[in-house]
């Protein structure tokens, strides 16, 4: 009987995404509410596969570190493919009815571009799901898999190159004296600029990551922040290219939504699955993809402003001055059962790094414990944006804490929107 009403509920919204076939937005918002059914019920059935077939791991901030299946990520990926390829042909059904109907004036032109936008854009994010997936796999060195993202992009760059071409960016008040005019053309700097901010934006999420619901957690509040950009855009636009190309970032980003809110609903704390390094970078991806496509990479970057904080606060740790471990999540307070931040020793740290702690602990940055007759550091927290809001909200259960981060988030963007909208014309004019 179950089966029976979950089959009844899908027949339904595809029929009424049927009947909606001439309005694309209404089809993809029709499909991203099956993706999410679909992808909550395709981890329940799948989860136990993974297990068996070794693709698990432990919840470490949990008392008893239950067994969870690993890299449903890949499961959430599937379904969105599923929901695009279904959805691949709507935006294109009037040049097929113009096909099978005789005109006097003749068949319109099909427009190749945004087909080949979509395909590149689908085989980005393949490419990427398959990165993530071999990673949880083969466990792939960092230094390796950071450039993958690089190649990846190669298709979506050709295509953009193809579809727009528009290589220059417009230059702020403050340097035109210096420079001599409102634009500047980079030329092949500017494919480089967009291949490192592939990488940015692949690794963007999985750096922040350890905790219960918080890839999925700030996953889905930067893809509501990308839709009410897209929204503004589209409805406010006079012109063309500009709705056409916030349109291709909405018919993207909405099935993204879909299948992260199937996905939260297992991730979520207590989690039941674990999306691994395929969720990760395939959201990663899918916000580089819309950035690119939709032609506003520095309006993505803007609501990134957490994950480069992140990034930048990172720095010391990721290259070397002071020292990384493997795992930098939080540690667990087994009698209160919160959350605290996880502590690294500075035994072993030069002076630069040193010097780099004292910086950021002259800013409220980072908390250092001192040997109270030296004074010399003994250990500080490790450098993430969560073990900082453990460091100045005090200790949290794992839930309270993901919702920390995505409030910071949303902070953030409605910074980013405040950038966009409002200090753009200071800044510009």
């Amino acid at each position: 009987m179950e089966s029976l009403t979950k089959s009844v509920s899908s027949g339904a919204l595809i029929a009424v995404a049927v009947a909606l076939i001439h309005d694309p937005l209404l089809v993809s918002l029709c499909l991203s509410v099956l993706a999410a059914y679909w992808t909550y019920h395709a981890i329940s059935l799948v989860g136990g596969v993974f297990v068996a077939k070794g693709q698990f791991g432990k919840d470490l901030l949990k008392p008893n570190m239950p067994v969870l299946p690993e890299s449903q990520g890949v499961v959430a990926g599937a379904v969105y493919f599923a929901v695009m390829f279904l959805f691949i042909p709507i935006p294109f059904v009037q040049w097929f009815a113009w096909g099978s109907i005789e005109h006097g004036g003749g068949v319109p032109t099909f427009p190749h571009e945004k087909l080949g936008q979509f395909l590149s854009g689908l085989l980005a994010l393949l490419s990427m799901l398959l990165l993530g997936f071999a990673d949880d796999v083969l466990d792939i060195r960092w230094r390796v898999k950071l450039w993958f993202p690089m190649f990846a992009s190669i298709p979506l760059l050709t295509v953009y190159y193809v579809t727009y071409g528009v290589t220059h960016i417009k230059v702020p008040l403050l340097f035109r004296a210096f420079v001599g005019t409102d634009l500047v053309d980079l030329g092949p700097f500017y494919y480089v600029y967009m291949s490192f901010f592939c990488v940015f934006c692949t690794n963007s999420v999985n750096i922040l990551a350890g905790i219960n619901g918080v890839e999925g957690g700030q996953s889905l509040i930067l893809a509501l922040s990308i839709v009410s950009n897209d929204l503004y855009q589209t409805y406010t636009s006079d012109n063309r290219l500009t709705v056409e190309a916030h349109l291709t970032s909405l018919f993207f980003i909405l099935p993204f939504i879909g299948v992260t809110i199937g996905y939260l609903f297992q991730n979520w704390y207590p989690a039941k699955v674990f999306g691994g390094d395929t969720y990760a970078y395939f959201a990663g991806m899918i916000f580089a993809v819309v950035g690119i496509l939709g032609h506003f990479s520095q309006t993505v970057l803007l609501f990134h402003i957490p994950q480069i904080f992140n990034f930048l606060y990172s720095c010391p740790q990721v290259f070397g001055f002071v020292e990384c471990p493997r795992h930098r999540m939080p540690t667990l307070n087994h009698k209160t059962l919160k959350l605290e931040a996880s502590r690294v020793k500075l035994n072993k740290t030069g002076s630069l790094g040193r010097g780099m702690i004292r910086f950021l602990e002259i800013f409220y940055l980072v908390h250092v414990n001192r040997d109270p007759k030296t004074h010399e550091m003994l250990d500080c927290n490790n450098l993430t944006l969560i073990n900082l809001i453990l460091v100045r909200c005090g200790s949290l259960r794992e839930w309270q804490t993901t919702l920390a981060v995505m409030a910071v988030q949303v902070l953030g963007s409605i910074l980013a929107i405040t950038i966009r909208y409002a200090l753009v014309h200071v800044v510009y004019n």
